[in-house]
């Protein structure tokens, strides 16, 4: 499927199944995969509509959906050296979805080897689709966006993060940290049309960052775990810090190794 034709196919899947689920929800069409983990009857018809699409597309191609991990981890086993992969959030802030915000996203990444090479985050509600291919760059809706720089006072950099311990600490050179959307289908494109500098999340995992990660690359920032490691799909256990740019990025890691966590 060339990229349009999978951009077609994510926009066909939810307006199809999932934003007739959005704010008419049932009580039995929602379940918990743990404390606050939301999962609905939509994520999983999402998710089994894109899997099947692009199985049939690409055969042989391992396709790695949340659900499916959720209901057995080691449909992960693999990601990191299959030749064709690709990663499926049907539902990106389901919880936001579930409480009837407009703040959700259905997100898909294609991998060769263990590498994002092309990635879409389509907002049904906000009708925005941000769209990458490594190396072409990050359309908006079809429109080219530019790359960003950032520079200046690092205690003016908007910064972001899903856990409140680096919310409430203190990271010189670093200002204040904010509360993400709980959405990285919202929060990556926040980075890449400017409203926010960098992000610091809990988790890495791949159909949460994969499409968000390459298209800040393309547009001149970086991704790299706390440990130093530079992001790819895949790699899991240490938080990860995306920058608007490589410099940022660097600043923001060695500031929340040096600093004190509430």
């Amino acid at each position: 499927m060339d990229t349009d034709e999978v951009l077609q196919l994510i926009h066909r899947v939810a307006e199809t199944v999932v934003t007739p689920r959005w704010r008419a929800l049932g009580e039995a069409e929602v379940s918990e995969k743990g404390p606050g983990d939301y999962v609905t009857v939509a994520d999983h018809e999402a998710e089994v509509a894109l899997t099947e699409a692009l199985s049939r597309a690409h055969p042989g191609a391992l396709v790695v959906g949340e659900e499916a991990v959720s209901a057995d981890a080691s449909v992960l086993d693999g990601l990191a050296e299959a030749e064709q992969a690709w990663v499926i959030d049907p539902i990106d802030g389901t919880g936001n979805f579930v409480r009837g915000s407009a703040d959700h996203a259905v997100m898909v990444a294609e991998l060769r080897r263990g590498e994002a090479v092309r990635g879409w985050i389509h907002q049904p509600q906000h009708q925005r689709s941000f769209v990458a291919e490594r190396g072409a760059g990050v359309t908006l809706d079809g429109t080219p966006l530019a790359p960003r720089t950032v520079g200046g006072d690092p205690a003016g950099w908007r910064g972001v993060s899903s856990r409140r311990r680096w919310r409430d600490g203190d990271f010189p050179p670093l200002g204040p940290i904010g509360d993400t959307w709980w959405c990285c289908g919202i929060d990556y494109p926040k980075l890449l049309t400017g409203e926010i500098d960098y992000l610091v999340y809990a988790s890495p995992k791949p159909w949460d960052h994969a499409p968000g990660t390459l298209m800040v690359r393309e547009l001149g920032g970086e991704a790299t775990l706390l440990t130093g490691q530079t992001y790819r799909p895949g790699l899991g256990g240490a938080p990860l810090v995306v920058g608007a740019d490589v410099d940022l990025t660097a600043t923001a890691v060695d500031a929340l190794n040096a600093g004190s966590p509430a």
